[in-house]
């Protein structure tokens, strides 16, 4: 079964709805959140939870995380241009008198600022593996964890589906290489069922973090080679240019090796994580302009004027894990595959289509 998505109405966009879910604070990417948005994260909260894995850890992050954790997680390695870090006024209190004074008499205030030993947590999943490094022996059956938390990015940008602070909510992994990519694999198919339940047209692809600098290119360039993060689209704004309103995440050994995370063994852990983009999903499922929230998930996609495209009735989709298993192929390999063919047909016949969409295994 293929599941394609069309073009929203252009009469339908986030504009539309932004006054209705967002107001703004007069910084791109920073909004206060109506209650009609709340509502509508609520229950994307709870339905989230209802599939949460047995055995799963929750835990809840505050905005902000300890400065030398996220060095030691090689943060400022990789995305230095993102990183928020708190800034505090020191000194004596006839210091802190003498910068207020500069800043009545109209003068700059900020060079008398220190950083502090907190920053702006950048993703749900950081403050959890010095969690799990302190705890010692990571054990046989893995680790599974909930973790949600406010998170800064300084990205300004005027997308209403691109914001500096956001809520991400992770399902994360810390076990050996095969527990990792069964977590992986069984998510990237169960994710797909949380779409179609809500409604939603998606597509799920290979995709990069935007690493910095030079290097970011071929580190970016390593990570799809190497199928290391994949996304779950959908058209919030259209469906030339969808929103990742989930990753799949493998960190091969990179966070195991900084916080030495290890089993029984001495082999060390690696961890995969699976964050959820509230804010795609919130653009997605919320109700139009004047309508109540208590709308259906799929009424409220009829609305917005998106719809679920269903053809090649013949192919099933595999509804549990262990079938999965017994087909004998990763559906990530499956995503790669399918893309390498869709490439040679675009160089062979050179033309283009409307539209995207993948066979769900």
């Amino acid at each position: 079964m293929n599941v394609a998505f069309k073009d929203p109405q252009t009469n339908r966009s986030l504009d539309a709805l932004a006054e209705a879910l967002l107001l703004p604070s007069g910084i791109e990417g920073v909004y206060a959140r109506t209650a009609v948005f709340e509502d509508v994260v609520t229950r994307l909260a709870a339905f989230i939870s209802r599939h949460r894995e047995p055995g799963t850890e929750v835990l809840r992050f505050p905005p902000v995380m300890s400065r030398r954790q996220l060095e030691r997680s090689g943060y400022l390695k990789s995305f230095p241009h993102f990183l928020g870090c708190i800034c505090c006024l020191g000194g004596s209190e006839a210091d802190v008198r003498g910068t207020v004074e500069r800043f009545e008499a109209g003068e700059d205030w900020t060079n008398d600022l220190s950083a502090a030993d907190l920053v702006l947590t950048p993703a749900a999943c950081y403050p959890v593996y010095p969690i799990v490094a302190s705890r010692g022996e990571v054990p046989a059956e893995g680790l599974l964890f909930d973790v949600a938390s406010d998170c800064f990015r300084r990205e300004p940008s005027r997308d209403l589906d691109r914001l500096q602070s956001f809520r991400m909510r992770e399902y994360v992994c810390v076990g050996t290489p095969e527990q990792i990519a069964d977590f992986r694999e069984r998510w990237m198919v169960r994710a797909q069922e949380l779409a179609k339940l809500l409604g939603l047209p998606y597509r799920i692809d290979q995709a990069s973090d935007a690493f910095f600098g030079r290097g970011g290119k071929l580190m970016a360039m390593s990570q799809i080679e190497q199928a290391l993060k994949f996304e779950l689209l959908v058209p919030v704004r259209s469906a030339a240019q969808p929103t990742a309103c989930m990753s799949f995440n493998y960190h091969r050994d990179h966070f195991g090796t900084a916080w030495n995370l290890h089993n029984k063994a001495g082999a060390v852990c690696t961890p995969a994580a699976l964050p959820s983009a509230w804010i795609g999903l919130r653009w997605r499922c919320s109700p139009p302009t004047g309508s109540k929230p208590q709308a259906g998930p799929r009424r409220r996609a009829r609305r917005s004027g998106c719809e679920l495209v269903h053809s090649r009735k013949d192919h099933a989709p595999l509804k549990n894990w262990s079938m999965i298993r017994k087909s004998g192929i990763r559906f990530s390999e499956k995503i790669m595959l399918k893309q390498k063919a869709r490439a040679g047909c675009r160089s062979s016949h050179n033309s283009s289509r409307s539209g995207a969409s993948i066979d769900s295994v």
